[in-house]
Order: structure tokens, then C-alpha cells, then sequence
């Protein structure tokens, strides 16, 4: 139950990349992120639901166009905390990001997330 809760939150989170305009984003994190929410980024660190938009505005206005954000793999969920992989896709085949996104929940929100944009390289000597 404690997973499909996290896929739900993380669902609509996501929602929020590929919404048919930007003015349905605040809607849609709202319903899936706690108003404190903690989030580290590409870019450092910031809080609240208002720096998260922030952040899924500038994705949505990739120079490359309006590109497509998916959940690319299942929620594995150890307790209050959730990681799960997507894949950030530009039009026309255009630039492809991926990463992995660690969350942790409060009362069925998301209170924290840590964003790892890129592929792990190998191990260095």
C-alpha cells in the first residue's frame, strides 16, 4: 500500500513536466508535494513548492521544445523514502536526459527530493 501511495505522488509529480500548459503545474504539484518541500537540484538546494516550479518551468521551456518526462522504471520504496528512474526526452529526437530521483513522503506527500540528472560513470582510481 506504502508504494502505490509513493507512485501516486511521484506520478502526478511527473504529470506536472508534461502538462498540456503551464498553468495546470502549480495544480499538479500541489497535489503531490508538501508546501515546505525540500529540493535539491541540479542547482543546489531550495524549498517550497514555488522553487519546484520554478524548476519544471525551465525543463518545459527547453530550447529544444517542450520535451516529455517519464517514469522509466518501478518505485522501489525502503520505509518513508522512494527512488525511481526517468527519462527526460526532447521532440524530434532531440536531446535525451536521464537520472534517478530519490523522494521521501509525509502523510502520502513528498517532503524531500534529490534529483541525480545523468548516467553514474565508472569508478576512478
Amino acid at each position: 500500500m506504502q508504494e502505490k501511495t509513493a507512485r501516486s505522488a511521484i506520478d502526478t509529480f511527473i504529470s506536472a513536466f508534461n502538462a498540456s500548459d503551464d498553468s495546470y503545474v502549480t495544480a499538479l504539484l500541489a497535489q503531490a508535494l508538501t508546501s515546505d518541500v525540500v529540493f535539491w537540484g541540479p542547482l543546489g538546494r531550495s524549498e517550497g513548492i514555488a522553487a519546484v516550479e520554478r524548476f519544471v518551468l525551465d525543463i518545459r521551456r527547453h530550447p529544444a521544445g517542450t520535451g516529455t518526462m517519464v517514469r522509466c522504471s518501478a518505485v522501489d520504496m525502503p520505509d518513508e523514502w522512494a527512488r525511481y528512474q526517468w527519462v527526460f526526452t526532447t521532440p524530434d529526437g532531440g536531446p535525451r536526459l536521464t537520472g534517478t530521483d530519490i523522494v521521501h513522503l509525509r502523510r502520502s506527500l513528498i517532503d524531500q527530493i534529490i534529483v541525480f540528472a545523468g548516467e553514474v560513470g565508472p569508478p576512478t582510481s
